[in-house]
């Protein structure tokens, strides 16, 4: 294996003439997130994300003087996975966007789900004085190292959207009610086969926590139907290519099959796909999860049966918000894991759908 190149970065910037105290005087009390443990979104009117550099571990090191920013640092990393997949770039967006909204310097990078990219990536914050990082992690055993050392080097750690297993190790831990969304998806599922018929699930990547949560979900409701039977399980590892060429393979040598079940949207849209290409729409139901823009698309077009969206902005905004409060005043105020429920997206509210948001009366 090629050993990694270091990191190296250009010399540091003055500091910005705001510093943390001065973004808490002219911060008003309601910008803050109130509320408790459990967060049910609905349409915000915060501004939408502008342009954000979303990079990985290669340009990094090009980015160095645009994110250092000496002692007195305002700089909020934001790392997440890879930002062709619209959730994890919607969340990216919104968390560089609130963040310069509350006056800080923010950047995006992903660490492509490579937890060795993830550690360099956060060393790299610490190292840049970041006073706070938003993390979408790589894998819940991996982080938990990476993000004590940030923590001991005077970084707090905000994840969103994944969480790990250990407690207090990071200031918040924000994610979508994943359990709740995917019971609904499965629920919504029975429904539309009228509880009988032979199914298929597809399986996330089997380091991310959220994949074994949305399965146990799924399997909470359907292994209540004495008529449904689990016709096969496999890993795509959330991606569309693999989601496609494995239910392409599937369909091939098992033509009885009437539903599939997705840990998330992009592998979603890719048993849509072969299932098109098999010429059996509308013989096979497909569900996902994530609340992703294609998939929506394709309930809209009827290729689809449903999704559970996970309000990524709001998650992410809920983030900086708190590293925010954390950053100025020493406490978020709130207890460090935080559920924010899903939404079933079908066809009857398909329509009230915006970027991973729901219009108020949808």
């Amino acid at each position: 294996m090629t050993p990694r190149t270091p990191l190296t970065f250009p010399p540091a910037l003055p500091a910005p003439p705001a510093t943390s105290a001065a973004l808490l005087a002219r911060t008003p009390a309601a910008a803050l997130t109130p509320g408790a443990a459990a967060v049910v979104p609905t349409r915000r009117s915060l501004l939408r994300a502008s342009l954000v550099g979303c990079v990985a571990l290669p340009a990094l090191a090009a980015l160095g003087a645009c994110s250092s920013r000496g002692a007195d640092s305002d700089y909020i990393a934001v790392i997440t996975p890879a930002h062709d997949n619209p959730y994890f770039k919607t969340e990216a967006d919104a968390a560089v966007d609130r963040a310069r909204a509350l006056g800080y310097a923010a950047t995006a990078f992903s660490h492509r789900d490579d937890v060795n990219v993830q550690s360099e990536l956060i060393d790299s914050a610490v190292s840049q004085r970041a006073v706070a990082i938003i993390l979408d992690n790589a894998g819940a055993d991996s982080t938990e190292g990476a993000s004590r050392r940030a923590v001991e080097a005077g970084v707090p750690v905000f994840l969103i959207d994944r969480e790990i297993n250990e407690a207090g190790i990071v200031q918040a831990q924000i994610v979508a009610n994943n359990s709740q969304g995917a019971a609904l998806v499965a629920q919504r599922l029975a429904e539309e086969l009228q509880g009988k018929g032979r199914y298929y699930e597809l399986l996330g990547r089997e380091t991310d926590t959220n994949a074994a949560v949305r399965s146990t979900a799924f399997h909470s409701v359907l292994d209540q139907y004495e008529g449904l039977e689990l016709a096969g399980q496999e890993t795509a590892n959330w991606d569309q290519q693999e989601a496609y060429t494995k239910v392409e393979t599937l369909l091939q040598r098992d033509s009885g099959i009437q539903a599939i079940i997705c840990g998330n949207d992009t592998m979603a849209v890719g048993a849509v796909a072969a299932v098109q290409q098999a010429g059996r729409t509308g013989d096979i139901v497909v569900a996902g999860f994530d609340g992703s823009p294609d998939a929506v698309d394709a309930i809209k077009a009827g290729t689809m049966l449903a999704t559970g969206m996970q309000p990524a902005v709001l998650i992410a905004q809920m983030a900086v918000e708190q590293a925010h409060a954390y950053v100025t005043g020493g406490s978020t105020g709130k207890r460090e894991k935080q559920l924010v429920d899903c939404v079933l997206i079908d066809e009857s509210n398909a329509q009230g759908y915006t970027l991973f948001e729901m219009e108020e009366d949808s």
